[in-house]
C-alpha cells in the first residue's frame, strides 16, 4: 500500500483540495483529483532525504552564524555598489568551483546559502563532475571565491550531512 501512496494523508489532502478548487463532485473531476493526489504522493517520495540524521549538531550553529555574518556583509558591500555609484568599477564573472559535496540537502542548503548572498548566484551544477558554477557581481580574484565556499560552507556541510 505505501508504494500506491507513500503519504495517504497528503495524497487525501490533495484530492480534497482538487474537489474543493473544481467545485464539482463528478466523476470526472473525482478521478482527475484522484489521478493528481496519486502522482503528487509519488512526487514527494522523490523529495524524501537520503541523509537519515545530521551528525554534527554545533556544525548547524557554525554554519548558521557564517552565513547569517555573510549575508550582512555582502548585503553592505552590494548596497555600496549599488548605491555608491561604483558600478564602473566592478567586474562581474563566473567561477568554476569543484565541490566534493554529494549529499541532496547539503547541495540543496549550500544552494539556499549563496543564491541568498547577495551579490552571488548560483548557476549550475554538473552532478557528474561536481562543478558548481558561480555568478559573483564584483568578482576580483577566483581563487578566493573557491576557497571561501570550499572551507567555509562546504567544508560544514560536509560535517553535517555525510
Amino acid at each position: 500500500m505505501s508504494r500506491l501512496l507513500p503519504f495517504p494523508l497528503i495524497s487525501l489532502c490533495l484530492l480534497a483540495m482538487w474537489l474543493w478548487l473544481s467545485q464539482s463532485l463528478a466523476l470526472g473531476a473525482i478521478l482527475l483529483g484522484t489521478l493528481f493526489a496519486v502522482l503528487g504522493g509519488w512526487l514527494l517520495r522523490m523529495l524524501q532525504p537520503d541523509a537519515k540524521a545530521v551528525h554534527n549538531p554545533v556544525a548547524i550553529i557554525r554554519l548558521a552564524t557564517l552565513v547569517l555574518m555573510d549575508v550582512i556583509r555582502s548585503n553592505i558591500a552590494v548596497a555600496a555598489i549599488v548605491l555608491g555609484g561604483q558600478r564602473h568599477n566592478i567586474t562581474s564573472g563566473f567561477v568554476d568551483i569543484p565541490l566534493d559535496l554529494r549529499s541532496r540537502q547539503g547541495l540543496a542548503v549550500l544552494a539556499c546559502i549563496i543564491t541568498s548572498t547577495p551579490g552571488t548566484l548560483w548557476v549550475n551544477y554538473n552532478l557528474e563532475s561536481g562543478i558548481l558554477q558561480l555568478h559573483v557581481l564584483d568578482l576580483v580574484d577566483e581563487t578566493e571565491w573557491v576557497e571561501r565556499i570550499k572551507g567555509r560552507y562546504e567544508r560544514l556541510l560536509l560535517e553535517i550531512f555525510e
